[in-house]
């Protein structure tokens, strides 16, 4: 049983991987912990809180973070990709939850740095620390804690991209884009770090038809990631990764994390030491030493060299795992 924390920025493919890991018999989600990126961090607290009543779930702590990034300006939220509330436009008028039966999910008294301390230190070496927006709350939280690393069973991080371009520059994805020093600082450290990133994740796309599946037989969830998922169609349809494709579809990047911690093998990996260039015309990059070399500058020298990042994937095993474990745990 993986014991996880979901650092997220609520998000419509993060409401993919919240379902998810709720969904998966092997995950206990302990905690979702908030951060900006997506939407502002709180519209993504609210969001979160609220996709937990939507899933009838009220035993998982929600823990708000950080609001912006831990050194550059923040920069402007993704509404024109997620919608105006983050999750499609679906967030209703009223705060009532779509199941009547849940609870409220109430924020914990720690944010969520001290929270991901709190929880790290409570189960030494067994929590999954599972990351989909900016990494800012984890890199406040090891600036807190510098014994984070050994404290933690793993980290996974939705975030980066090697070989593959960017989609918010030509060499940036969004979540490092968006706090490129909490993500340098994190690549610094010896741990058990894994970038799933869009060398990957643009790989794992969702049809309509799934998504009809899903509506049609996973219940209130199913019906749920269906609306959200309209308004997110309809930008990769029109401007993203999917313009192209011939029936509609979009990326399910944050549940591909998930998938990386359930289905490890469905993944290839390379591995070294790597950077996150933190400003300029490549701010957000990753750079992967995929080669060992001696260098001439000093930037690579005392970093981490065993730092992980998928560069393939078995799509279709992953897609599987994803709507095959959301519909057993149908909600009516």
């Amino acid at each position: 049983m993986h014991k996880v924390i979901l650092d997220t920025d609520p998000g419509i493919d993060d409401a993919m991987a919240i379902a998810y890991a709720i969904a998966h018999p092997d995950i206990k989600l302990l905690g979702l912990t908030t951060v900006f990126g997506n939407v502002s961090v709180e519209k993504a607290t609210r969001n979160a809180q609220y996709i937990l009543d939507v899933m009838g779930v009220s035993d998982v702590a929600v823990a708000k973070g950080a609001g912006v990034p831990v050194v550059q300006s923040p920069l402007p939220h993704s509404e024109f990709v997620h919608g105006d509330d983050g999750i499609g436009n679906c967030y209703p008028q009223s705060d009532v939850a779509l199941n009547a039966n849940a609870q409220h999910a109430q924020l914990h008294a720690l944010n969520a740095a001290d929270y991901i301390i709190e929880q790290a230190r409570a189960h030494p070496g067994e929590i999954s620390l599972l990351a989909v927006g900016p990494l800012t709350n984890i890199a406040l939280a090891l600036e807190k804690e510098p014994d984070l690393p050994n404290l933690v069973k793993q980290l996974i991080v939705m975030g980066g991209a090697v070989d593959e371009p960017g989609n918010v520059t030509p060499l940036a994805e969004a979540n490092f884009f968006n706090d490129p020093h909490a993500a340098d600082r994190l690549l610094a450290r010896d741990w058990p770090m894994m970038v799933v990133g869009l060398d990957v994740t643009h790989k794992v796309m969702i049809t309509d038809t799934h998504l009809a599946k899903l509506r049609d037989e996973a219940g209130v969830t199913g019906d749920f990631l269906w609306r959200t998922s309209r308004f997110y169609i309809d930008f990769y349809t029109s401007k993203g990764a999917a313009k192209d494709a011939v029936e509609p579809q979009c990326a399910m990047h944050d549940a591909a994390a998930v998938a990386y911690l359930v289905e490890p093998d469905a993944f290839s990996v390379a591995r070294g030491a790597a950077r996150v260039i933190e400003d300029g015309v490549a701010a957000g990059q990753l750079a992967l030493d995929r080669k060992g070399y001696q260098y001439t500058t000093e930037h690579w020298s005392e970093r981490a060299s065993n730092n992980g990042a998928c560069m393939s994937v078995d799509a279709e095993r992953v897609l599987d795992s994803f709507l095959t474990n959301i519909i057993a745990h149908r909600l009516v």
